[in-house]
């Protein structure tokens, strides 16, 4: 009787040794604890403003392969324009080239092919949705869109994404703040905003969004000129009242690949 006791002690012992360890695959972390890492870069076409005419998509590509980020929002996104290439979809391009699906969105035509902004997901994307922003008919600019996604993540959480690029005037900015908040600011789906808001913080269009959405940052660091930068217009925000909570706000010191320095933030879901 006692050599069976001590053979079934002996078992035990051995199975909870050799027994596989608890599965710690970040896609089993439940959704509450799931980070997402976010960037926003306005590419200037891919042509770095040192190098004449020259595009470089994978420039570009290099900046977003260092980091790795699960959603980028760009703008001065060429498609099949004459500058770029024609055939070329620069959307498509640095999808293919960061393993990431995409969504563009056209905002003007642009040497017979579009021009506008595109969103980049490793998540599958569900739905799209682009829409024009306004301009007041006594102010006109370049029309200007913006590109949103819904994506379902690992836990079967759907959420949006979406990137935009507000106008150079401020009357147009509000209004197009006003019109994206209109599509947006009631969603009860958790949203990160991204983009080139053309609009430095204390602004009254920044502030108008700050109602809706919280930014990754309050002191956030300036993104433009790529030297010496000392305007910050570039941000990325999430809906207030979602379980989104933005942190580790970085802009990146690349000097070549845009006129722009990429932004990027981190949220917990």
């Amino acid at each position: 009787m006692m050599k069976n006791l001590l053979y079934c002690a002996l078992t035990l012992v051995l199975c909870a040794a050799f027994a596989p360890a608890p599965d710690k695959d970040p896609e089993n972390v439940s959704p509450e604890k799931r980070r997402l890492k976010v960037m926003t870069y306005n590419i200037h076409h891919c042509n770095p403003p040192s190098a004449g005419d020259k595009i470089d998509v994978e420039a570009i590509a290099k900046v977003i392969n260092a980091e790795k980020p699960d959603f980028l929002a760009l703008q001065e996104v060429d498609v099949n324009t004459e500058r770029s290439g024609k055939g070329k979809n620069q959307a498509q391009q640095l999808a293919e080239l960061t393993g990431m699906k995409f969504y563009f969105s056209k905002a003007i035509d642009h040497q017979g092919g579009d021009y506008g902004v595109a969103v980049l997901s490793r998540f599958p994307i569900v739905d799209s949705v682009r829409y024009d922003l306004p301009v007041h008919a006594d102010k006109p600019e370049e029309n200007r869109t913006i590109a949103a996604v819904t994506v379902v993540l690992p836990s079967k959480q759907k959420m949006i994404f979406a990137s935009t690029h507000l106008g150079l005037k401020e009357p147009n900015r509000h209004l197009q703040a006003e019109k994206i908040i209109e599509h947006f600011g009631k969603t009860k789906l958790p949203m990160i905003l991204a983009g080139d808001f053309n609009a430095v913080p204390e602004s009254p269009v920044i502030a108008h969004f700050d109602k809706y959405f919280t930014r990754t940052c309050s002191d956030c660091k300036p993104t433009i000129p790529v030297e010496n930068p000392d305007k910050t217009i570039d941000f990325i925000m999430s809906n207030k009242g979602s379980k989104l909570r933005g942190s580790n706000t970085r802009v990146i010191d690349e000097q070549y690949a845009s006129d722009h320095l990429p932004v990027v933030a981190e949220f917990e879901l």
